[in-house]
This record gives structure tokens, C-alpha cells and sequence, in this order.
């Protein structure tokens, strides 16, 4: 690896992206650009004009008895769910594709499980409700779907499909027209307040670069935007923001990247993140790019939803669940090392050779994300990483939102070695990271502190 990573400092920038694209070719990597003119988003993000709350009685009731909930069977949809579950007493539709009402009932909780949130006291207030957001109607049955338009008082819609590499067209049918399908739910027979978790990736047109972007800031741009998922997410708020103009109560949450359970670790370990670390541990090697990285706790961004859900004021309203205290992208890695698992930092297109050379041999948790790190998406053949780089990423403010959460005991954790810690006792507890990765001495230290790390997660539940 030494001899190998020599060779490539010495190459020219020329020789570097070169030796990139062969690499690509050999390993079927396709140069492949998602064009930001390919779909005209604004024509995208015109509501149906059916959808309307216009002469609907409004349901105003503080302490609502039914809930419409999507996303139960995803990351943080499962702790925002276990935290209304807990806040309030109304029973939760949740919309689930499964063959029976049983087996809808079991992936619930099963998720709920997996994360270490579930309780059997839940059960009985978890009704599944067969369906599927591509669908017209959500895929309920118009006899369901009428009960549930008349009896819903609250919608809380988590669910989306997130795939940095798939295009518009096969997003939209989940993110986007799976969101005017909640609209409608929510402006049919009655008028339902509706809790939208949508993202920062909203300004990722480079008409918001190094610009500080505020809860308040319009989503007026949409020029640039070159991931699919982020064209999906950006047309599907523009359409809830039409239904709020058109006057539906409407909350929108930006989420940023959301990490592991600040107390217990839990963490979707399929995520982008957890891969990343694991995958740069694996290699021995990270990536220098002058990124910035605002990723809020599960729990953090759980309990803030559920609280400024529940607070009359909040209705009309737009919050930043961003981290204050953004993180360097470096210190991520940094964070989650040891001194005798030493990790070499290399230019950007001498790990891309690395990832490549690696992954050809040897299992790596980041082989199938290889399009996402060495094909080209933009006009200036930037990767995907490249392309989040601070030049080329806005401000995210979140003030309003700490103004709304001030008084309470809801605080965003800051990413340090104390969190990476907490981490690091969940991916080895469930055997995510061995020894071999992250360094015997390391893998050992926290092996033998696991039985007190389960003892405090035991008192905690």
C-alpha cells in the first residue's frame, strides 16, 4: 500500500484523473452525469389543485385521539414514533407494506426492537395500515382510506425513499407523489395538522453557496440541484409548502444526517455514515476533503419533533434540527481511531485509487457505494463528496429553532470523542467493527467495559 500510495503522489493532477478513469472502466463504473436540466422541478412542484382544505371543518383538538404516521419501519421514524408514543395517549395508523395486517404489525415492531425502544405496552396503540406511498391513495382500500380521512386528527409524515444515486424518475414516485398523497389524506373530509420531515439538501443549489440559510429563508432555487433525491425532496416540500399557502396547518423539519442514539449507540448501521467509518477503517484510510457535517443524535432530533409538534405556535412554522456545532469531516475519522490503528489521510483522487484497488480484492463496507465516491454528477465532473465541500455548501441556521427549544431539557449533543465513544460500544456489541478493523488493543479496551456499557443501557430503559 505504501509503494502503491508513493507512485500515485507522484503523479500529475492529469495523470491522477486519468488513472481514476481506468479504474473505473475496469471495475464497470460508468461516467455517468444526472443532468440538473434533465427535469424541470418547479413544473414538478405544482400541487394538485383538488388538494385543498377550502371549506373543510378544521380539527383543532389539543390532544389528539388518532394519528396518521408513515416511516414507522425506518430509523428515526422508530424513536419518533416510541417518543409520541410515549408523549401523548392517541393510537397511531401506521402506513406499512406488508401481505397481512400481522405482518405489518411484526416489522414494526420488530424495528422498534432492533433499536432496543420496544415495549410491549406499546402494542395495543400501533394499528398497521396496509398501504404503499408509490400508490394512488397511499394503496388503501377507499373504504379505509375514507374511515381514516374522517377520523385522523393528526398526520406525521417521516417516510421517503433515500438513494444518493438513483435518478428523479424512480425517486418520485415514493417522495414525491407519495407526499401529495398525504396532502390529500390531510385536506380530505376534515382538516389535519401535518408534521413534514423533509432536509437541508433543499438549498443544495449552488445558488445558496457559503450563503447562511435561516428557518425562515424561502426554497425559491432549484438550478444546479443534481441528485435525484434531493430533486424529489426539494419539488415534494415545494408542494407541502403549497398546501400550507392554500391553508393547511403544516410543520416542516429540515433533518440533517442523523447518527446513533446519544445514550445507547443505536444506529441504522446500513447508513452512509456508519459505512464510511467503517469502510475507512477497513482501508486504513480517509479522504481529505474541506467538508463541514452537521449530524443531529436520534434521540436529539426525536424528542425536539415530538415537543415543537405538540406546541400550538409552532403551526405555519419551518425548523433546523442541524447540529449548532457542526464538525469537520476529518474529525469524524478522528474521533473513532486509536493510536495503535493509525489511519493515513490521503487527496481525494488517491483514496478514490485506493477504494478501487481495495475493494477489487478484499470485502469492504463501502464496495457498493463505489458510484457514489468515482462517478462524476455535475457539469464539472464532481463526485458526490466534492460536491458537499464548503465552497459549494450554504450556512445552515438554526437559531429559531434553538429559540423554540430553549427551556426545555432538549439539547444537541456535540459530535466529540465522548459520543464517538458510545458509538464505537454499539458497533462492536453488534459485531459491526472486530478487532481487525479498528485495532486489537482498542477492540479489546471496549470489550471489556461492554458488561458496564449494557448495565447503564439496562437502568436507562
Amino acid at each position: 500500500m505504501t509503494n502503491l500510495s508513493s507512485r500515485i503522489a507522484n503523479l500529475s493532477p492529469e495523470q491522477r484523473q486519468r488513472l481514476v478513469q481506468r479504474l473505473q472502466e475496469k471495475t464497470g463504473a460508468t461516467r455517468r452525469i444526472a443532468s440538473p436540466t434533465a427535469v424541470d422541478l418547479k413544473t414538478e412542484a405544482i400541487l394538485d389543485s383538488t388538494i385543498s382544505p377550502e371549506g373543510k371543518p378544521v380539527e383543532t383538538t389539543p390532544h389528539p385521539r388518532s394519528i396518521f404516521f408513515t416511516g414507522a419501519t425506518g430509523f428515526l421514524g422508530a424513536f419518533l414514533l416510541v417518543e409520541l408514543l410515549r408523549q401523548t395517549s392517541a393510537t397511531f395508523y401506521c402506513l406499512v407494506r406488508a401481505g397481512s395486517l400481522e405482518v405489518g404489525k411484526q416489522r414494526i415492531q420488530q424495528n422498534l426492537k432492533e433499536y432496543g425502544i420496544w415495549h410491549d405496552r406499546f402494542s395495543s396503540r400501533i394499528i398497521p395500515v396496509l398501504g404503499d406511498l408509490e400508490q394512488p391513495q397511499l394503496g388503501i382500500s377507499t373504504e379505509l382510506w375514507e374511515t381514516l380521512s374522517a377520523n385522523i386528527d393528526v398526520i406525521y409524515h417521516n417516510a421517503a425513499s433515500l438513494n444518493f444515486v438513483f435518478p428523479y424518475s424512480v425517486l418520485k414516485p415514493m417522495n414525491v407523489l407519495g407526499t401529495q398523497e398525504v396532502l390529500r389524506l390531510a385536506c380530505q373530509t376534515k382538516v389535519k395538522r401535518l408534521h413534514y420531515a423533509s432536509t437541508y439538501a433543499v438549498f443544495e443549489s449552488p445558488d445558496y453557496a457559503e450563503k447562511v440559510v435561516s428557518e425562515a429563508d424561502p426554497v425559491d432555487h432549484s438550478e444546479g440541484i443534481a441528485l435525484g433525491y434531493t430533486q424529489t425532496k426539494w419539488v415534494a416540500e415545494k408542494l407541502v409548502q403549497s398546501a400550507r399557502s392554500r391553508g393547511l396547518p403544516v410543520c416542516i423539519y429540515r433533518l440533517p444526517l442523523i447518527s446513533g442514539h446519544s445514550k445507547t449507540g443505536a444506529w441504522n448501521l446500513k447508513d452512509f455514515t456508519c459505512l464510511m467509518i467503517k469502510g475507512c477503517t477497513q482501508m486504513k484510510c480517509w479522504p481529505t476533503l474541506d467538508s463541514l457535517i452537521s449530524m443531529s443524535p436520534v434521540d436529539y432530533t426525536a424528542e425536539a419533533i415530538a415537543y415543537l409538534s405538540q406546541q400550538p405556535n409552532a403551526l405555519g412554522q419551518t425548523f433546523h434540527l442541524t447540529n449548532p456545532n457542526p464538525v469537520h469531516v476529518n474529525e469524524v475519522q478522528q474521533q473513532s481511531q486509536s493510536q495503535q490503528n493509525p489511519i493515513e489521510y490521503l487527496p481525494y483522487d488517491q483514496w478514490q485509487a485506493r477504494l478501487v484497488e481495495v475493494t477489487r480484492s478484499q470485502d469492504n463496507a463501502l464496495s457498493t457505494l463505489k458510484p457514489f465516491f468515482l462517478e462524476p454528477w455535475t457539469d464539472e465532473q464532481l463526485t458526490i463528496p466534492e460536491m458537499y465541500q464548503r465552497s459549494r455548501t450554504p450556512i445552515l441556521d438554526c437559531q429559531a429553532t434553538l429559540k423554540a427549544l430553549a427551556g426545555t431539557s432538549i439539547v444537541c449533543p456535540r459530535f466529540d470523542r465522548k459520543l464517538m465513544t458510545t458509538y464505537l460500544f454499539y458497533f462492536i456489541q453488534t459485531n459491526f467493527l472486530d478487532a481487525e478493523t479498528i485495532g486489537r488493543s482498542q477492540f479489546f479496551w471496549i470489550k471489556l467495559l461492554l458488561p458496564f456499557y449494557r448495565l447503564k443501557q439496562w437502568f436507562r430503559s
